[in-house]
């Protein structure tokens, strides 16, 4: 019995790796895939620290992780909150969106395994949780951008409150909007030349399967608006909301495809991969959850011209989805200091890396 409970003991890692069937993704020649942990339910955003830990934010669970990529250890630095999907990092501290406010934990490295309690930071966005949760980012001004989803799948609210991205000064003050007509950016980062803000948008549903198509999009100056609730995809009216011709509103740099529910966006900015790869954007796309059949479920990779406009789009990774099946979403990408990518999966509660090891 001991000989047998010490042989369980060491197979422990081998059985949490072949319960996620990763041989089954596919990936460009050279590519390959492995398993940092699975033990991170619902995870969603992930945010470096400056000590190499690995936050993570999740969507159901409540909870704020923290992740040693060398062991495999995991934390929980945050429990018991509203949707704590956000995660951003800056000066020591660890900020977390958490629907109607934005929480911070003061010096958080040294404190992983006594955390602090979450200090509220601001308290002012919607209470509603209908594209309530929120992906977080500091951008190059050092502001918080913080997006604010439509509380709805179509409909007209506050312009200034919803449907919209905002920013504000890391304590909480000087909240100023940025962007109009978004319907729902779980995803954002800025070109590492130009410094531009690019973000995901998640189509409206219930026009059928293949209308509208999710959006990748460009903000050239503040305050543009791109199109919701009057138009989708940059060409297709709104068939309750069509006041306003699409000609009024900043159309997508790329249709994503409907209903693939576009998630976290980073721009590649490491040296592991190819030459090809440098300032690509990936985009975790999260799957269809109503399309008769399902689309999505992959990390997509855009290719972009010297001024911004689209090169080509093509798939990078994909096989969570299989003969209709679905074993995996994924949620987040993050480049590590290495130049390898993270893959975030709410579905399998698990964190993925994809290296680069040469044809």
């Amino acid at each position: 019995m001991r000989r047998l409970l010490i042989l369980s003991l060491l197979l422990l890692p081998w059985l949490a790796n072949a319960a996620l069937p990763l041989d089954r993704i596919r990936l460009p020649e050279g590519f390959r895939i492995s398993l940092v942990s699975d033990q991170l339910p619902n995870a969603r955003e992930m945010t470096w620290g400056a000590r190499g830990t690995l936050f993570v934010g999740s969507n159901a669970a409540g909870k704020v992780y923290a992740l040693d990529p060398a062991s495999g250890k995991v934390r929980i630095v945050a429990d018991d909150l509203q949707l704590p999907v956000g995660v951003a990092y800056k000066d020591g501290d660890l900020y977390i969106s958490a629907v109607s406010r934005i929480l911070r934990l003061r010096g958080i490295e040294s404190r992983l395994d006594s955390p602090p309690k979450p200090e509220v930071v601001f308290a002012g966005f919607p209470k509603e949780t209908h594209h309530g949760w929120k992906f977080i980012a500091f951008g190059p001004d050092g502001k918080l951008y913080v997006p604010v989803g439509a509380p709805c799948n179509i409909c007209a609210r506050d312009p200034d409150v919803y449907a919209a991205i905002h920013r504000m000064n890391p304590d909480g003050s000087g909240l100023e909007l940025v962007a109009r007509g978004v319907r729902n950016s779980v995803g954002f980062d800025w070109h590492p030349q130009t410094g531009e803000l690019w973000f995901s948008d998640n189509g409206r549903d219930l026009m059928g399967d293949d209308v509208p198509d999710c959006e990748l999009n460009r903000l050239e100056k503040t305050g543009q608006h791109f199109g919701f609730p009057y138009c989708h995809g940059g060409d297709v009216a709104d068939p309750e909301f069509s006041q306003r011709p699409c000609s009024d509103f900043v159309a997508p740099v790329a249709k994503l495809g409907p209903h693939v529910a576009p998630l976290g966006l980073r721009f590649y900015t490491g040296q592991q991969f190819p030459e090809a790869y440098r300032n690509n954007l990936f985009i975790a796309e999260h799957g269809s959850w109503n399309r008769s059949e399902k689309i999505g479920y992959r990390i997509k990779r855009v290719e972009l011209n010297e001024d911004g406009s689209l090169k080509r789009q093509s798939v990078f990774a994909e096989g969570w989805l299989e003969d209709g099946e679905v074993w995996g979403r994924p949620a987040d990408v993050l480049v590590t200091p290495d130049g390898a990518l993270l893959v975030s999966d709410d579905y399998a509660g698990a964190i993925y890396r994809i290296d680069y090891v040469g044809r």
